[in-house]
């Protein structure tokens, strides 16, 4: 009798494989309230990995991290009216507290445009004082309707942005600067996703921006995936707080602001773009874990030299865990490793002592061969760089195999719901036939430029839309 498979195969069922893979990695949990997740220690590390790589880049582009109030009186989201009325339905609100009604109910913090707002108007007195650029580690709560771990949850965590700039200017290209030079340049060269940088629609934009540029990638599935956001917001914000500066000329003006956020979201994108029918495949880059040293055998030989392999790899600067836990069958090991992606799995065993080898595994290419255990330190880090170059291709081969170019909306409804991507002309398709494609579940992801860069503008002409189903 065939022996069943670990996780549900992705053909059968990409959702059930999707849930399947979150539990036996050990990555996350459902919450006691429904639509929160509990964050498991393996997957922690995965989103501290990205933290630290994300926080390295917002703070390259001039950004200090700082903390904002989770609870937002009620009355600062009223002030921006689109802003109220694009979260209302997601919103959190507490009306008692210490065993009393509070005074004004507080809202769970659904974003912090506004709290920080009240704060930059207080900070911003004079045109020195700008551009004010700051961002904010934290968790936000937004009531779903039908959460989904990582990818849709009540609570999650993220970073948002939060910047005041004296000009118009300023601000467009500061957000496009986070756009491309921190979100993108973290997506493709970290986590190996070949992400499409695009302009949401006037339909799709952010609740109170003036405009919205994404980065959005296409899952195993064929599904798009929004990875992150960065906003223009104009002056709509500063208006609703009189967040002003003296300029140089002597006159009061409002700051041109913007906003950014990515989040534990990117984890759920990380596990549907590289997952495979054996686990998760992780980038090497983003690893916690590059290489993990197995002892098969429980002899002290064995245990010493994977010990010193471990501290040799280490100096090396390869992220490296020693497993010797022995007392646990090595077979049962070694697909624990497997479905949690660990790039490189060396399993020393006596024979392997013998022979000065170790046997080498592969999570990305696959396979495993053995290796001279004298110089694996000196070529593992052009391994890892290799398999971290293959996940970028695979990537960017199945977006590119599976979207069509079509030329109306109902070949654009048939790509779209035949797992896969569709690009159309924008001055074909319109928001009317915006408004069609969302009767089959499909949405335009982002306007791109017939050159693929992003458009300057909402009806720039040539814009090309891209459209697909999305989580």
């Amino acid at each position: 009798m065939a022996k069943a498979p670990v996780l549900t195969p992705q053909a059968d069922d990409f959702p059930r494989w999707y849930q399947d893979l979150i539990n036996k990695a050990e990555l996350a949990d459902n919450g006691p309230v429904r639509g929160t997740m509990v964050i498991r220690p393996y997957g922690y590390g995965l989103w501290e990995r990205m933290q630290q790589e994300m926080d390295a880049r917002i703070k390259d582009a001039g950004a200090a991290n700082a903390y904002f109030p989770l609870f937002i009186p009620q009355s600062y989201l009223t002030r921006e009216a689109d802003h109220v009325e694009g979260f209302t339905p997601e919103l959190a609100v507490v009306t008692h507290g210490g065993g009393k009604d509070l005074e004004e109910p507080v809202v769970v913090r659904p974003t912090s445009e506004t709290i920080i707002n009240d704060y930059f108007s207080k900070w911003v007195q004079s045109y020195r004082d700008l551009p004010l650029l700051i961002n904010q580690w934290a968790n936000v709560v937004r009531w779903e309707m039908r959460p989904r771990v990582f990818l849709r949850t009540t609570e999650f965590l993220w970073q948002e942005g939060h910047t005041a700039h004296a000009t118009y200017e300023d601000a467009r290209d500061y957000a496009a600067y986070i756009h491309k030079e921190v979100y993108a340049d973290f997506m493709v060269n970290v986590l190996g996703i070949d992400v499409v940088l695009g302009r949401k629609t006037p339909s799709e934009r952010f609740a109170g921006a003036i405009n919205t540029l994404t980065l959005e990638g296409m899952m195993g599935d064929g599904k798009a995936l929004q990875m992150g956001t960065s906003h223009e917001l104009g002056q709509n914000f500063a208006k609703a707080f009189h967040t002003q500066y003296l300029s140089k000329d002597g006159r009061q003006e409002y700051v041109w602001q913007t906003s950014w956020g990515s989040s534990t979201r990117m984890v759920g994108g990380l596990i549907m773009s590289h997952g495979d029918d054996n686990g998760l495949r992780v980038p090497p880059r983003l690893a916690p874990i590059q290489a993990v040293v197995l002892a098969i055998k429980g002899d002290d030989a064995v245990l010493a030299k994977v010990r010193e392999l471990g501290d040799r790899l280490k100096a090396a600067g390869v992220r490296v865990h020693v497993d010797d836990r022995t007392d646990t069958p090595f077979g049962r090991r070694a697909v624990d490793w497997e479905l949690k992606g660990v790039p490189v799995r060396i399993e020393v065993g006596p024979r392997d002592l013998l022979n000065g080898t170790a046997m080498l595994a592969r999570r990305i290419p696959g396979g495993k061969e053995p290796v001279p255990v004298d110089g694996l330190a000196a070529r593992l880090p052009a391994i890892l760089e290799e398999d971290q170059a293959m996940l970028l291709t695979q990537s960017r081969d199945r977006r590119e195999s599976r979207t069509a170019d079509v030329t109306t909306i109902e070949e654009a409804v048939e790509a779209a719901t035949a797992d896969g991507w569709a690009r159309i002309p924008w001055a074909v398709l319109g928001e009317e036939g915006e408004a069609k494609l969302s009767e089959h579940a499909v949405t335009v992801r982002c306007l791109v430029a017939e050159d693929g860069s992003v458009p300057d503008a909402d009806d720039a002409p040539g814009n090309v839309a891209v459209v697909a189903r999305a989580y």
